[in-house]
């Protein structure tokens, strides 16, 4: 079986309308993950589903995140939005702590540290965020691939500077998880929304903990899902946490998890190699067309485009009937498994 095999399989589950290359805003719901959503909705209207979900669906979807991962499933805490897992953990840090992030982050990674008060923040350039880590930093919180531009961090150098300095390390894997191998293991907590390239519904997101990272962590939204027993923890205060990253779930929006367990089986059915070579070698393909109209793009090997400067020609391309976004003052195409050769070169015949 070849490599583009499983993607041409997966083609079957998407019907756009448009010539989508906007997953770095919202990700394609596949066929399978509509028709749980709507088998649900369905069965809430009528008064068929007990509890209005199934915590069954929740576990799946965790399982499907911790195979992507590379992580247990133990590990991984579900919820609703990446804001929140962040918070959770800034709020760990004790007074006076220093945070390292990079210029220009996603707003929902820094702004809990931000707006805390009495924490420092720093903020160095992605290419020197690794030099820029001391002894005095208590976290670096940083996106595997930044979502103004696609720019991929130098992942290993920065661990390497954090654990030469005894710094936690806090990945948001929003923008990279589903093309990009995420070894979440790798980092005292990973953070990843699950509407973009994991296909997901909104209002699944995943955070990941170490063993070690989950004994820092306060009840901050303990409730009766975070016993990890649902239904028998419903009334009074809970004796205690489960004794994972259960601990720190969420109530699920059973509607969004009902859809997730299906697109993270998709994902899996393709594989993350093929994933990964599909989104990238479009990506390249559309760096070469683009570097022959004259425009040059943000350097690397992302399996999102961007171009400076290149923002105002996004309204030509939707009225086009391709849908691509301008965040930062770019020009931003990203490329995902239901994309082809004939998406990248309608973006060029446009632009040209």
């Amino acid at each position: 079986m070849t490599i583009l095999a499983p993607i041409r399989a997966a083609a079957v589950e998407f019907a756009p309308e448009v010539t989508y290359l906007n997953t770095s805003s919202w990700g394609l719901l596949p066929r399978r993950t509509i028709a749980a959503v709507k088998a649900l909705a369905d069965e809430n209207a009528a008064g068929r589903r007990v509890g209005a979900g199934s915590f069954d669906a929740v576990e799946a979807a965790r399982a499907g995140f911790a195979r992507l991962a590379g992580v247990h499933p133990d590990r991984v805490a579900t919820g609703g939005s990446v804001t929140v897992h962040v918070g959770l953990i800034a709020a760990s840090l004790p007074p006076g702590a220093e945070v390292l992030c990079p210029e220009g982050e996603f707003s929902s990674v820094v702004s809990p540290f931000a707006l805390r008060g009495d924490l420092c923040v720093r903020y160095a350039p992605l290419d020197g965020l690794a030099a820029a880590v001391r002894p005095s930093t208590s976290l670096v919180a940083f996106s595997a691939v930044q979502s103004a531009d696609g720019r991929v961090a130098d992942l290993a150098a920065v661990r390497a500077a954090a654990a030469a300095h005894g710094a936690r390390t806090l990945l948001d894997g929003t923008q990279a998880a589903g093309w990009f191998p995420l070894e979440a293991g790798a980092y005292d907590y990973t953070v990843t929304g699950g509407f973009k390239f994991l296909l997901c519904p909104r209002g699944t997101s995943f955070l990941t903990v170490t063993e070690e990272a989950q004994g820092t962590l306060p009840p901050l939204f303990a409730g009766w899902v975070s016993a990890g027993a649902p239904w028998v923890s419903n009334y009074g205060p809970l004796e205690r946490l489960a004794p994972t990253a259960r601990g720190f779930d969420e109530p699920p929006a059973f509607l969004s998890y009902h859809g997730a367990e299906h697109s993270l089986d998709l994902l899996a059915e393709v594989g993350a190699d093929a994933l990964h070579a599909h989104a990238t070698g479009l990506a390249a393909r559309l760096r070469a067309g683009l570097a022959k109209l004259g425009h040059a793009t943000v350097p690397g090997e992302s399996a999102i485009v961007s171009v400076p400067g290149l923002e105002g020609r996004q309204p030509d391309l939707v009225k086009a009937g391709v849908a691509v976004s301008a965040p930062a003052g770019n020009l931003r195409i990203s490329c995902h498994l239901y994309n082809t050769e004939a998406d990248v070169d309608r973006v060029l015949e446009v632009l040209a």
